[in-house]
């Protein structure tokens, strides 16, 4: 039986993340299995995360080494554009996005004409919170990012967003790498580049396993990374079409 092509590809990075992959990876194929195919890219794991996800029989791009979110995330756009897909959707790899809502995200965009769609938390759905001096530096993000963008952000470090073959094509050659690049900056790039950015409410959950990303010390180190990244984002020279 011939192979149905889909438009939409999901793609998730993934670094050593063995102990969530499968579930989330069939979660992920059970909710948008008619409508996506689904891309790992392992972003130089050393443990069963590659194993397990090709058992899932979903593709899967094994960098060797780690690059960090921003470099596998335009490895997976890169191949996104090169594959001729029409929308991209980043999904993180430790259960805490719900691809339930990619189907309503997907009417979002076909419906406004939007060109990156961000799923976001502190937007009315949901009870999902953040407290301190992390929260207060996402709301002067958020604050700072809103007037950038030309619409109202409340999530602007959100790993859960959609976009179109426009937005595709551009983040193959210009999805920054560096840290925070991968949103901050991003959507920096994506402002200056013309971009119609909105977002749509959605309800984040618990990191299904493994380890989570920030504790106290990580947290007071994000305040000072997201504003410098935020800093050299706005001052960045712009070049049309092309990133610095």
């Amino acid at each position: 039986m011939p192979q149905v092509r889909r438009n939409m590809l999901i793609i998730i990075p993934a670094w050593n993340e063995e102990k969530v992959i499968g579930q989330v990876l069939a979660e992920v194929q059970r909710e948008t299995g008619g409508i996506a195919d689904v891309l790992v890219v392992s972003d130089g794991s050393h443990d069963a995360t590659v194993a397990i996800a090709r058992r899932s029989g979903v593709r899967v791009l094994d960098l060797p080494m780690n690059l960090g979110v921003g470099g596998a995330m335009r490895a997976g756009y890169l191949y996104a554009a090169r594959k001729g897909y029409d929308w991209a959707v980043q999904l993180d790899a430790d259960g805490q996005h719900d691809p339930a809502e990619i189907p309503a995200m997907r009417d979002e965009m076909l419906a406004s004409g939007t060109d990156l769609l961000i799923g976001a938390r502190f937007a009315g759905k949901g009870d999902y919170e953040v407290h301190g001096p992390r929260m207060m530096a996402m709301r002067v993000l958020s604050f700072i990012l809103s007037r950038v963008c030309g619409t109202r952000l409340t999530d602007t470090t959100s790993g859960f967003k959609m976009c179109n073959r426009r937005a595709i094509d551009f983040f193959a050659r210009n999805y920054p790498a560096e840290y925070l690049g991968d949103t901050i900056e991003l959507l920096v790039l994506a402002a200056r580049e013309g971009f119609v950015i909105r977002q749509i409410p959605v309800e984040m959950r618990p990191r299904a396993g493994g380890t989570p990303s920030h504790d106290a010390l990580k947290s007071a180190r994000f305040l000072i990374r997201a504003f410098v990244a935020l800093g050299i984002a706005l001052t960045r020279p712009h070049k049309k079409g092309n990133a610095a």
